[in-house]
């Protein structure tokens, strides 16, 4: 049987040695290492792609969309995203990532990982999400614009992106023609089966509750060389019509005059 002067030796010299060993840790550490980040994921209408909330800012302002690598040379982030087999395309928003697989085949469960991965080490690095500005608001009222367009981008802005964008997704203003309010989907909502009922059902619904001068919407793929703006507050683009969308949409106009 230990004598009880030895045990509280015995007990001092361990509480010692274990004070020694927490002081040497804590060394270690590095007084400007940036917290853990947590990233959350949110599933979206589109079960191709899921929204990534890394817990900061990704964007100070607008979104910005990268339908293929090549379009992602000016953000170091999206690039580094598109190495990733089975990425199709990134969206950027203001707190949020929105990534698209290229096919039902690849499993979420299989991407999720390296998509963490990728995303905590961009944001531990330091690096800008973009190289350049993000460009000008597609709803920025300008001197030109109609009070016909005003009316369309205010409310686009302030009741219908938000929502949208609440998916992972967001829908930009191209132009608006004989009555035909032409918009661009982006992120989740590019290749989501429900974008048609969303533009049909929702968009045109509200536009044309608000703004009785407008006829109806048009989802197109825009290319758009240097934009300019005529008395309509029509962008001046070459307007590349996906053909398949275009199919599906007017497949839908039909059902819904039956």
């Amino acid at each position: 049987m230990f004598p009880y002067g030895a045990i509280s030796r015995v007990l001092r010299q361990s509480f010692l040695s274990s004070s020694r060993n927490l002081h040497l840790h804590a060394s270690l550490l590095k007084p400007n290492t940036p917290a853990p980040m947590f990233i959350q994921t949110q599933e979206t209408p589109n079960p191709n792609s899921l929204k990534f909330l890394p817990g900061k800012r990704v964007l100070e302002s607008g979104t910005k969309d990268f339908p293929s690598v090549e379009t992602a040379l000016s953000s170091p982030l999206a690039k580094q995203l598109f190495r990733i087999e089975g990425v199709k395309s990134i969206f950027f928003g203001p707190d949020f990532i929105t990534i698209s697989k290229t096919d039902d085949e690849i499993e979420w469960k299989i991407l999720r990982p390296e998509i963490y991965a990728t995303i905590m080490d961009f944001f531990a690095s330091g690096l800008p999400v973009l190289t350049e500005n993000v460009p000008s608001s597609d709803t920025e009222i300008n001197a030109d614009d109609s009070e016909t367009v005003q009316m369309i981008k205010e409310l686009l802005d302030t009741r219908i992106r938000p929502t949208v964008q609440e998916d992972g997704g967001d829908v930009v203003f191209v132009g608006m023609e004989d009555g035909i309010v032409k918009l661009k989907l982006q992120g989740s909502c590019t290749s989501c089966p429900s974008s048609l009922v969303t533009l049909k059902n929702g968009i045109q619904n509200m536009l044309q509750f608000y703004i009785p001068d407008v006829k109806g919407v048009e989802q197109v793929s825009v290319t758009q060389s240097p934009s300019k703006h005529t008395s309509r507050g029509t962008v001046q683009a070459e307007d590349v019509i996906d053909n398949i969308a275009k199919k599906e949409f007017e497949e839908m106009e039909k059902k819904m005059k039956e």
